[in-house]
């Protein structure tokens, strides 16, 4: 489940309700956006999220059972060293319940209302995510690259375990870089048209990268999000070429459907997103379960 990221301003108390809700539901994962400021566009004001890492750590200390993640972590947004170290400490928070998803970026806006560096994003990507998967592994790092300057470092304390690594891009250069390490990958329902079909399509081309890279495809977890949408409140704006799925048993035809094109994870983008449409979700569940 994706909680809210800019579909209106929601507080502390209602993301602590819906990760609540999350939980008793039976729902597996708990997913926040990575962004920082979104221009004014299709009739919606400027507007932005809060700041990931915090909200992840607040998360992890109230959940006992979900997995937590950022959909995706911007590796532009901190030095690599400092996201690898709120990585590991989010993970302690959480008792070892955290994937790093990591993505390069390209909401533009946000890079240059907070003075960051919007240029040769994937070759930045590149230095940061060798340093991170590195630091993650319990490595000493040092790196004198056109970007990223670390000499000797290192994790202190050490974390418990090796952080799981996943991955947002569909980007031939990015998954080059990144296949060959981590352990799973993701991608938005607009880049399959939210379809079985289409993400079959674009599993094999995965594959076919991974092979690529020199990596055995089954080594690497697949993930899917999926827009749903319960009324037709539009709180998020559907996209023509990739319409959401409808609720109860319309979604669990259409997560086994997804399972059978590969995925091995869902991840619901969920239109109104609510502690009530959480709730109400649990039918899916519970059709899902029962075959």
């Amino acid at each position: 489940m994706q909680l809210p990221e800019t579909e209106r301003v929601v507080r502390w108390p209602e993301y602590l309700a819906m990760a609540t809700a999350v939980e008793q539901v039976g729902f597996d994962s708990i997913w926040l956006g990575d962004h920082l400021l979104y221009a004014p566009e299709h009739g919606r004001p400027e507007r932005g999220p809060w700041e990931v890492w915090t909200m992840l750590a607040a998360l992890a200390a109230v959940t006992e059972r979900v997995a937590l993640g950022p959909l995706v972590a911007c590796t532009a947004f901190h030095s690599p060293g400092l996201l690898a170290k709120m990585a590991a400490t989010v993970d302690d928070v959480s008792g070892g319940r955290l994937v790093l998803g990591l993505g390069a970026g390209w909401n533009q806006r946000e890079f240059g209302a907070f003075g960051l560096p919007y240029d040769r994003r994937v070759s930045r990507f590149a230095e940061s995510f060798e340093i991170v998967k590195g630091l993650l592994a319990g490595e000493r790092v040092s790196m004198d690259g056109s970007f990223s300057h670390v000499d000797d470092l290192v994790l202190m304390p050490p974390p418990a375990r090796r952080i799981p690594i996943m991955i947002g891009s569909n980007g031939p250069r990015m998954l080059s870089l990144t296949l060959p390490h981590a352990d799973s990958w993701n991608t938005w329902f607009d880049d399959y048209g939210n379809s079985p079909d289409g993400f079959a399509a674009l599993n094999r081309r995965i594959s076919e990268a991974a092979e690529q890279a020199g990596r055995d495809p089954a080594q690497i977890e697949r993930s899917a999000c999926v827009a749903v949408a319960l009324d037709d409140s539009g709180e998020r704006s559907a996209d023509p070429d990739a319409p959401p799925v409808a609720g109860g048993a319309d979604l669990a035809a259409h997560l086994r459907d997804l399972a059978a094109a590969g995925a091995d994870e869902a991840i619901l983008v969920v239109s109104p997103i609510t502690e009530g449409s959480i709730r109400d979700l649990a039918a899916a569940l519970a059709l899902l379960d029962a075959g």
